[in-house]
């Protein structure tokens, strides 16, 4: 749905008034708009819809999974502003949707990672889809836990091992092909964790994590499971990206050991 003119307005004088760093476009604008008002020259803008691209360093475009609550898009918002090195803890930034204009501070400790959105995002955006799914849907009825570890694939091997025979090997399987979504599904009852290449290649499933978390100065909520314990120690110990979803549906992603997202679509926000 378009942001009508009365919102884009309000979302102007809001971002004037508050000393906004930055305007985020949650809903569809037009691009020409944007850069032929020189009232929105004022900002770097950022446009969020179906493709990843921040070579305009004045209009920034990011792809995220739209099955998210607004709270957990935003949380990636402020993540991707501090990335591209345009806000830092404290700045503030409006967005805009068609139905809300609001302001948004960058929080302490906020996940930022060099070229996690540029590297493996659209990865990383299908696993968190795949994981909203499950976490609603079950499988066959049932609840599931899961866990993907994206990226180094090499160290990550180092930190685990095998549970069970590889299903994957001898495969090439990627979690970017619309078809392979089934049969994440159906792998996702197993014990253990997908272990998944940058590019979405699926190379292992049923993986076990050996990661001791003592010593790793974990910055986690109390009363997390093992399986987001290990989800961020081997982002900890590794430069892999990790999305956990746990038998109650709350979905995690970790980066350096830092939880980024936490999520569950079964509960009204």
């Amino acid at each position: 749905m378009a942001i009508e003119k009365p919102l884009m307005d309000a979302a102007l004088t809001l971002a004037r008034a508050a000393g906004a760093k930055a305007m985020v476009f949650l809903d569809e604008v037009s691009e020409e708009t944007l850069l032929q008002n020189r009232e929105f020259s004022e900002f770097p803008l950022v446009l969020i819809g179906p493709t990843f691209d921040v070579k305009n360093r004045r209009l920034l475009k990011l792809s995220i999974p739209r099955n998210l609550n607004l709270g957990s898009i935003l949380n990636f918002v402020s993540a991707f502003l501090v990335e591209q090195g345009l806000l830092r803890e404290g700045d503030s930034y409006v967005y805009v949707s068609s139905e809300v204009v609001g302001l948004r501070r960058v929080k302490k400790n906020l996940f930022a990672s060099n070229g996690f959105f540029s590297q493996s995002q659209s990865v990383i955006q299908r696993l968190i889809e795949i994981a909203v799914e499950l976490s609603i849907e079950g499988r066959e009825g049932y609840p599931v836990g899961t866990l993907f570890v994206v990226g180094d694939v090499k160290n990550v091997l180092k930190h685990s091992h095998s549970m069970l025979p590889n299903p994957f090997k001898g495969h090439r399987i990627n979690v970017l092909d619309r078809n392979s979504k089934e049969i994440i599904k159906e792998f996702a009852q197993l014990d253990g964790a997908f272990v998944i290449s940058s590019r979405g290649r699926i190379v292992s499933a049923g993986v076990y994590l050996e990661v001791d978390p003592k010593g790793l100065d974990l910055m986690l909520p109390p009363g997390l499971g093992t399986r987001h314990i290990a989800a961020a120690g081997i982002t900890k110990l590794t430069k892999a990206t990790s999305i956990s979803l746990s038998e109650s549906g709350t979905i995690r992603v970790f980066k350096k050991g830092v939880m980024l997202l936490e999520y569950n679509p079964r509960l009204k926000y």
